[in-house]
């Protein structure tokens, strides 16, 4: 007969079987609280890890508070733990039951057991209600003196959680005073290790307000108590080896003998197993030497060997952190690190993070004995089926290019990529072609005979098909076929999705109508008309600015579009200096892993105060703002995004229009470039600059064009806009200024210079806050020191409630101040630009 079958599943301890659940586990637990019977510490457990499961998974089991309070009188230390576990997640919540634990956990305070001493020490500072602090301080006086390490350890950072609480409390108690002295005489290095982590941080918290917290602090730094650590750095933890290591790198020794005793000391830490501790000691000898350049070189030599065995050890994700430092060290010193590149050969069970992070540090380390190995291996990356790293080993391989002085090879090895019958590789290949020919223009035969064979339908990505025509257009005299592969683009134009391309397009027909003017005049004509009509911004402004150009002289804007040019010698780095070192100078921190500087990254309560912002709603503006007063230059804390001061400004996407420009762009479709090409056909023009051609009316240029457009007439001239006059005593409160920014356009964008006078007397702020606010026009924000300064200033008129705000950027060192303004009344913009620069021009003129 077969089995029975069951009637019901068996419930799941994390699975509630009804609405009386925790009833029942409340009576369960009601029931077994006072009873010693044989096994009840086993039915408790069960019961203990039901109710840590319903928790786990957000059941509000807070109602059998009571009854885990009073099964926690045991001795039986995995109830305890689950108990403790319970009643720190529901005080923290509701404050009330806390108090039901106050007795408990101080009676286990004073338990024989040590263990459960620091468990319930440690619970009874997590509780972490500001109205029990006067119940933590007796159990930690008593733990910071316990016999056991344990409970000791506990203790010191139940200190530190009590100052997070109250530090009125924490600092009365006097518990700093008593940490410092566990610091320097206990025995235990872990409790040394957390004295130094809780000094630290409550000195560095007390120090803005407490003149002996200050003093504290810089204690730490002194030569007996760093000294102290480093001779018994063997025995601590790895964790607190690195706390050590960092709190030496703050130490400046006072003089070079100094630096060579702690470094000999160290030196058997760069063998340690641990990566964290390698790249702390790295940190420390790095940060003493810099002002030793030998000595500093042998530290890279010295550090190189630990480098790479941690990279070759131990997993993907510590190879990387470890990678991340290398690179950071390999761009600062790339000769160091040249003669072991084959280290920096990608693997192929590596992930691909990892071999991107390779690729750039093979790039970094190329030079003229190494660069025909790195590149073939390279070469190899790029038929990898991993497409993103195959894209990139191209890059590496032009970048390498780029830098060397040497080509040959490496050129022929780009020519290759361009033959592959591969989408991505020739794409590649292109946009570095591009870059390569710009360095190196005398191998433009070369190249572009090898360009000239590549179909425009074959390339889809925008960039590579914007590299493609501007070699069309920058080579058309060399490539027979560039003029009617323009003119195809260009019938396609309204297929074309990318800006950027149709950009290019534009300059790139231009180009080549200055060379080859017959057969380019019906696709000049056709980009032209369809670049006016289009509704990218850019593309239809760059368009405009050609047919002006043209209609106001082919010469000049041959000149212009088509000059001649010198090869480029140096590329722009894409990250600058000053951020290099700043991410230098927080080696051994997320700084180098992310590449980029902590303020970039970090919340604004854990960043330290910077002088710049794009924002103006992270600008600390102050509340005194009154009439008749100057507004204090107020610091600005760091955005995000930027580490110098912002000059852009994000605008809202405007819609198809002729923006207010007195041309009225030509209506695009298929017929009017028919008409366009039929006219273009039937004429000529002749250009002096251009054999066989003179200059031409305006007229003559549309006919040329075919865009069949009458000869705008002058503007009449516009009437002399009345006198502007402002409201010395205006007052504006900062949210209303914050509210206005966000909402109104921008009215006029421009650049001023400043006179050598003014740039002599912007040393500071004030100064400059002072004579704007002579001329009735206040500042309520301000930042920055030299070169970069950050004014937001506003202004009102006299006659009526119409408010003018500006923002003011000032660059010392090339005597130029970028205006931005915004305007209630945009038609009062012009005059209020001009009364602005002009008092602007008198700042520090006497």
């Amino acid at each position: 007969m077969a089995p029975p079958a069951q009637s019901q599943r068996s419930s799941s301890p994390s699975q509630p079987s009804g609405k009386g659940e925790v009833s029942d586990l409340k009576s369960q637990l009601r029931q077994l609280a006072g009873s010693r019977a044989p096994g009840v510490d086993d039915s408790k457990r069960d019961l203990f890890k039901k109710v840590i499961s319903y928790m786990t998974i957000g059941i509000d089991v807070s109602a059998v508070f009571g009854e885990m309070v009073m099964c926690s009188a045991t001795s039986d230390i995995v109830l305890k733990k689950m108990c403790y576990l319970y009643v720190g997640n529901y005080a923290k919540v509701n404050p009330d039951l806390a108090l039901l634990t106050i007795n408990f956990l101080q009676r286990d305070c004073k338990d024989a057991d040590p263990m459960i001493r620091g468990l319930a020490l440690r619970s009874l500072c997590s509780l972490r209600v500001a109205n029990l602090v006067e119940y933590l301080v007796g159990p930690l006086g008593s733990g910071l003196k316990d016999n056991s390490s344990y409970v000791r350890i506990v203790a010191v950072m139940g200190v530190l959680k009590l100052y997070h609480i109250s530090a009125s409390t924490c600092v009365d108690a006097e518990f700093p005073q008593t940490l410092k002295q566990l610091m320097l005489s206990d025995s235990d290095t872990q409790v040394v290790a957390n004295c130094l982590t809780a000094l630290q941080e409550i000195w560095s918290a007390e120090a803005s307000t407490s003149e002996e917290a200050s003093r504290e602090r810089e204690a730490l730094l002194s030569k007996p108590v760093v000294y102290n650590f480093l001779n018994r750095i063997r025995e601590f933890s790895e964790w607190a080896q690195c706390l050590v290591l960092d709190l030496a790198a703050k130490y400046v020794p006072s003089d070079n003998n100094e630096i060579f005793d702690i470094m000999n000391l160290l030196e058997d830490r760069l063998q340690h197993a641990n990566g964290a501790v390698v790249l702390a000691t790295i940190k420390l000898f790095l940060q003493l030497t810099l002002s030793m350049a030998d000595v500093h070189q042998q530290v890279y030599e010295r550090i190189k060997a630990p480098l790479l065995t941690l990279v070759s050890s131990g997993s993907p994700e510590q190879s990387y952190a470890v990678l991340s430092h290398l690179h950071l060290l390999v761009m600062r010193a790339p000769y160091i690190f040249s003669s072991d590149y084959k280290h920096f050969y990608c693997q192929y069970n590596e992930p691909s993070y990892v071999k991107k992070l390779k690729l750039e540090m093979l790039t970094a380390v190329a030079n003229e004995s190494n660069t025909y190995e790195i590149v073939t291996e390279l070469c190899e990356y790029a038929a990898n089926v991993d497409i993103p790293i195959a894209r990139e080993s191209i890059r590496a391989v032009g970048k390498i290019a780029l830098q060397q002085y040497d080509v040959n090879a490496i050129v022929d090895r780009l020519l290759q990529f361009l033959e592959m019958e591969k989408d991505y590789v020739t794409a590649e290949a292109l946009v570095l072609v591009k870059d390569l020919l710009r360095k190196y223009p005398q191998w433009s035969q070369d190249c572009i005979a090898v360009v000239g064979n590549i179909s425009s339908k074959n390339v889809q990505e925008p960039k590579a098909k914007a590299a493609l025509i501007w070699m069309l257009g920058e080579y058309s005299q060399e490539m027979n076929d560039a003029p009617y592969i323009l003119e195809g683009l260009i019938e396609n134009w309204d297929e074309e999705h990318s800006a950027e391309v149709r950009l290019h397009l534009l300059t790139a027909v231009m180009k080549c109508f200055f060379k080859r003017p017959p057969e380019t005049q019906k696709a000049l004509g056709a980009a032209l008309a369809a670049g006016l009509a289009d509704f990218h911004q850019d593309v239809h402004d760059r368009a405009l600015f050609y047919y002006r150009l043209l209609q106001h002289n082919v010469s000049v804007a041959e000149r212009v579009v088509n000059p001649p040019k010198q090869a480029v010698s140096v590329f722009a780095d894409t990250q600058s200096s000053e951020i290099k070192d700043r991410i230098f100078d927080e080696f051994n921190s997320l700084s180098v892993v992310y590449q980029k500087p902590s303020y970039m990254f970090t919340d604004k309560e854990h960043r330290g105060p910077f002088e710049f912002s794009d924002e103006l709603g992270n600008l600390s503006i102050g509340a005194e703002s009154a009439a008749g007063t100057v507004v204090p230059a107020h610091r600005v804390e760091a955005n995000d995004k930027d580490l110098l001061l912002s000059t852009s400004e994000k605008e809202e996407i405007r819609g198809p229009s002729n923006n207010g420009a007195a041309y009225s762009a030509p209506s695009y479709d298929g017929s009017a470039v028919s008409a366009a090409s039929q006219a273009l056909s039937e004429l000529t023009i002749l250009n002096p600059s251009v054999p066989g051609l003179a200059p031409q009316s305006s007229l003559a240029i549309d006919d040329l064009l075919g865009l069949g457009l009458p000869e705008i007439p002058s503007p009449a001239p516009a009437p002399s806009p009345p006198l502007l006059k402002l409201n010395s005593k205006a007052v504006l409160d900062p949210g209303t200024f914050q509210q206005k920014w966000r909402q109104l356009p921008i009215s006029l964008s421009q650049e001023y210079s400043i006179s050598p006078q003014g740039i002599a007397a912007l040393t500071t702020s004030e100064a400059l806050l002072r004579h704007m606010q002579g001329h009735s026009i206040h500042c309520i924000a301000s930042g920055g020191q030299s070169p970069n300064f950050k004014f937001f200033f506003f202004a009102q008129k006299v006659e009526e409630l119409s408010t003018f705000l500006v923002e003011c950027i000032i660059n010392t060192s090339s005597a130029k101040a970028q205006i931005k303004i915004k305007a209630d009344d945009q038609s009062a913009s012009q005059a209020f630009s001009a009364l602005f620069q002009s008092a602007l021009s008198k700042f520090g003129v006497p």
